[in-house]
């Protein structure tokens, strides 16, 4: 049975006895049930695994030692999605989680003409981020980044390969057919319910982006996004 993963925000390499925070350590002894001698995973999100027993199973302190130390690469190919804020604060953060879990490096919400303007809680949402990378056995973290306009963002975005995805009627090719696997970085654009206007569109291409399709349906935003993510990550 695999071991379960735990956030450390910061791992100290020197130290071989870890207390635990008061919520991992109620997580750990009060919800999972576990017990001295049981084993677990810990990682900051930047590629350190810990393999850790545990010596004291105090639910507000749970004490653990550390058996096994490693570091784990990130992937050379990154990828990344920027996409709109919506106005379903909930349908953001159903999309935050889930392309965490399929291992996006980098979500950079939007701000575009036609973007609801929202109270954006970062914290909420990177605590999102860390619990989908624990429950997706990964040890490194999506960077979440502060949102930034449009314009900020093609000016930002070094990547080897650049995507938009909109609706307009226009030539367009599929993102499967055009995705290149040999290129390390890649990042597509994902706009608002009222998609990309065309001067924005017109930017895109003004920044080497390349339009693509997501498929023969119209779908939403953050279901773009994770179709989107699923292709490239595919790759």
């Amino acid at each position: 049975m695999a071991l379960p993963f735990f956030h450390l925000p910061f791992i100290d390499n020197t130290e071989t006895l870890i207390t635990l925070d008061e919520e991992t350590s109620k997580h750990v002894v009060s919800v999972l049930r576990m017990q001295r001698g049981e084993q677990l995973h810990l990682t900051d999100g930047k590629g350190n695994l810990l393999t850790a027993e545990i010596t004291d199973d105090h639910k507000r302190m749970c004490v653990v030692r550390v058996t096994g130390k490693q570091f784990i690469n990130r992937s050379p190919r990154q990828v990344a999605i920027a996409i709109s804020l919506l106005k379903n604060g909930s349908r953001f953060e159903w999309f935050i989680e889930k392309a965490a879990e399929l291992g996006i490096s980098d979500i950079i919400p939007l701000l575009c003409e036609r973007t609801e303007k929202l109270h954006f809680r970062f914290e909420r949402k990177v605590n999102i981020i860390i619990s989908a990378m624990l429950q997706s056995g990964q040890v490194w973290k999506t960077t979440l980044h502060e949102p930034k306009t449009l314009d900020a963002a093609f000016s930002h975005a070094q990547y080897g390969q650049k995507f938009i995805a909109h609706c307009s009627d226009e030539s367009k090719t599929a993102l499967s057919r055009i995705s290149d696997a040999s290129v390390s970085s890649q990042i597509i654009f994902i706009g608002p319910e009222g998609d990309f206007t065309k001067e924005e569109i017109e930017l895109a291409r003004q920044h080497q982006c390349i339009p693509v399709s997501l498929g023969d349906t119209r779908l939403r935003s953050e279901t773009a996004g994770i179709v989107a993510a699923a292709i490239l990550k595919s790759f």
